[in-house]
C-alpha cells in the first residue's frame, strides 16, 4: 500500500535548469510520482537526453529551450506548457549560473554582476511571474519550489553576485508564501549542500578544495542530483499543503558541523 498523497498523477509541473543537476534529480522523482513535467533548458543536446530519460518514466514528459533572462522566451514557454497539458501546479525555478570570475570583489564589471543577476534573479522573478499568474487564475492552489543556496547564509568570497541572487531569493520566496496563502500557494526554498553537478565538476576536481570541505560533510559525500527527488515530491504533493514559508538544507549536515 502506498500513501495516496505523494501521487502527483494529473499535476504539472516546470521545472527551470531540469535538463541536468538537481533540476533533473527533481524530475525524476516527479515524473515517477506520476506528474507531467516540463523541464526547461538552453542545451539541445540536454534537453533531448533529459527528455527522453524522463519520457520512460512518464510518457508526458518534455523539454524546452528557454533562457530564463528573456522575459520574452518565458512567457512564451510558459504559454506552451499551458498550451500543452492545461496548467500548472507546481514551478521549480532552478536554472543558474555560477560566478564566472575569480576576481577580487572591488576588480568586478557591470558585467560580471549582471551576467549572474539576469539569470539568477530577474530570470527566477520571470519565471515564478508567469507561473504565479496561471496558478492564481485556476484557483485550486500550487506549489513553489526555489533552489536557493549555503551562499545565502554563509560568507562566499569572491561570489558576492551569486550569494545576493541566492539570498534575495529567499527573500523573495517569504514574501511570495504570505502573499499567495490566500490562493492555497504554498512557497519554499531549498538549500543544497555540495552537489555533484556540472557546475561543481571544477571544485570537486582541485584536490585542495576535496580536503578542505568534505571533512566538513558530516556524512562525509557529495550530494547527487537524486537526493532532492524526495523533498520535490513532498512539496508538489498534498501532504505539504500546510507548510510553506520555509527554508529546508539538504546539506548532508555542512552547515551545521
Amino acid at each position: 500500500m502506498t500513501y495516496d498523497a505523494f501521487d502527483l498523477t494529473g499535476k504539472v509541473a516546470v521545472i527551470t535548469g531540469g535538463n541536468g543537476g538537481i533540476g533533473l534529480g527533481f524530475a525524476r522523482a516527479i515524473a515517477a510520482a506520476g506528474a507531467d513535467v516540463s523541464v526547461w533548458g538552453t542545451n539541445d543536446d540536454k534537453n533531448a537526453a533529459a527528455e527522453a530519460e524522463l519520457r520512460a518514466l512518464n510518457p508526458s514528459a518534455s523539454a524546452l529551450r528557454c533562457n530564463v533572462a528573456d522575459e520574452s522566451a518565458v512567457e512564451e514557454a510558459m504559454t506552451s506548457v499551458v498550451e500543452r497539458y492545461g496548467r500548472i501546479d507546481a514551478c521549480f525555478p532552478n536554472a543558474g549560473v555560477g560566478t564566472k570570475n575569480t576576481k577580487p570583489f572591488h576588480e568586478h564589471s557591470n558585467e560580471d554582476w549582471f551576467d549572474v543577476i539576469d539569470v539568477n534573479l530577474h530570470g527566477v522573478f520571470y519565471t515564478l511571474r508567469a507561473a504565479t499568474r496561471q496558478m492564481v487564475s485556476q484557483g485550486d492552489g500550487g506549489t513553489l519550489v526555489l533552489t536557493s543556496s549555503g551562499t545565502a547564509i554563509q560568507g562566499a568570497a569572491k561570489g558576492q553576485a551569486y550569494a545576493a541572487t541566492k539570498g534575495a531569493m529567499i527573500a523573495m520566496m517569504l514574501g511570495l508564501s504570505t502573499e499567495l496563502a490566500r490562493h492555497k500557494i504554498t512557497a519554499n526554498a531549498i538549500i543544497p549542500g555540495w552537489v555533484e553537478t556540472a557546475m561543481t565538476e571544477q571544485a570537486f576536481g582541485w584536490q585542495k578544495f576535496v580536503d578542505n570541505v568534505m571533512p566538513r560533510i558530516p556524512m562525509r559525500r557529495w550530494g547527487q542530483p537524486d537526493d532532492f527527488g524526495a523533498i520535490a515530491v513532498y512539496l508538489m504533493s498534498d501532504a505539504s499543503r500546510w507548510h510553506t514559508g520555509d527554508v529546508i538544507k539538504i546539506d548532508g549536515g555542512f552547515s551545521i558541523f
